[in-house]
């Protein structure tokens, strides 16, 4: 097993915050709107630097992707910002009929993800916009790991061409991608070869499916793990590649079992290569508030819920 190290804990909300910032400086049509949470999207320093490209919309997010869609028709490449529910299921009629049908070159920022956003509860921890996104056609999701990754992956988002929903996260979580990686949209990226099982994790679950990978490996088991950072389009040729290696498949997200990674990963082997799967993420339900660790431990989000899911997948074989 590939040993991973990291020397810092970073939240992915910085990682945009980073990313906006030097996609700003790379392209002058880069331009913000916010949806009155400028310090939770960690915008202020997009704001110092360029004034005159952010637009304070307020708690108004219907009216921000409207206004985020008009402004494509001049050229501009807007980020919207607020947290994931709101970006989603407040504003899903806006996102379909003026972005989506539309293909406008949107990028929808969504921050504080899944149930990490903690002690704020169930109705704003969403843990359905993955599959709410993925559904609308043309719409690139995207899901990245840690701070490096956030940043590498805003930065793609900006020079891709159509909408994108980019999606992160409010805790800090180990920061363990190279800072210079090239991120490529719809690439997957295998993080160690095994022979025994497929990990395939998305999102704050990456870090945590290379720690199950530390302990497969002290009982024997050679596990693949893969870092599923784009959604849609899935990486269909590495998923297939490796599962014809190790003839079963754990996926692992911070999101609802139903209609999200692990979803798109059951279809591509339903079609190719029928393979024993398990789920790690939420059993169809909803949030409720408590600390982050308290919560990913509550819901089987976490190392010991992948290595039990390895372990029962294998025996399946």
């Amino acid at each position: 097993m590939k040993k991973y190290t990291f020397t810092e804990s970073k939240d992915t909300r910085s990682g945009f915050g980073a990313g906006l910032l030097e996609a700003g400086k790379q392209n002058e049509n880069v331009v913000a709107l916010c949806a009155d949470l400028i310090g939770s999207l960690k915008m202020n320093d997009f704001i110092n630097e360029f004034p005159e490209r952010f637009f304070q919309i307020g708690i108004a997010e219907a009216n921000m992707m409207g206004i985020a869609a008009g402004l494509t028709i001049g050229g501009k490449i807007p980020f919207t910002g607020t947290f994931a529910n709101f970006s989603t299921g407040r504003v899903y009629d806006q996102i379909r009929q003026s972005i989506a049908y539309s293909d406008k070159n949107v990028k929808i920022a969504a921050s504080h993800a899944g149930l990490t956003l903690g002690e704020d509860g169930a109705t704003h921890q969403i843990l359905e916009d993955i599959g709410l996104m993925k559904m609308l056609p043309g719409m690139t999701v995207i899901n990245p790991c840690d701070f490096n990754q956030t940043k590498a992956a805003t930065i793609a988002a900006a020079k891709f061409e159509g909408p994108v929903y980019l999606r992160f996260g409010r805790p800090v979580v180990p920061n363990f991608t190279p800072a210079d990686q090239e991120f490529v949209i719809g690439k997957a990226v295998t993080l160690n070869e095994g022979t025994d099982v497929t990990i395939i994790a998305t999102g704050h679950l990456v870090w945590e499916a290379i720690q199950a990978g530390e302990q497969l490996a002290e009982l024997g088991i050679d596990a693949e793990i893969i870092n599923i950072h784009t959604i849609k389009p899935l990486d269909e040729e590495a998923i297939l590649k490796s599962v014809a290696k190790t003839k079963c498949v754990v996926t692992a997200e911070e999101h609802n079992r139903l209609g999200g990674l692990g979803d798109s990963v059951a279809q591509v082997l339903t079609k190719n290569l029928p393979s024993p799967q398990e789920f790690v993420a939420v059993d169809d339900s909803f949030g409720e508030s408590g600390t982050p660790a308290q919560l990913m431990e509550k819901y089987g989000l976490n190392a010991a819920a992948i290595v039990a899911a390895a372990q029962r997948v294998i025996n399946r074989k």
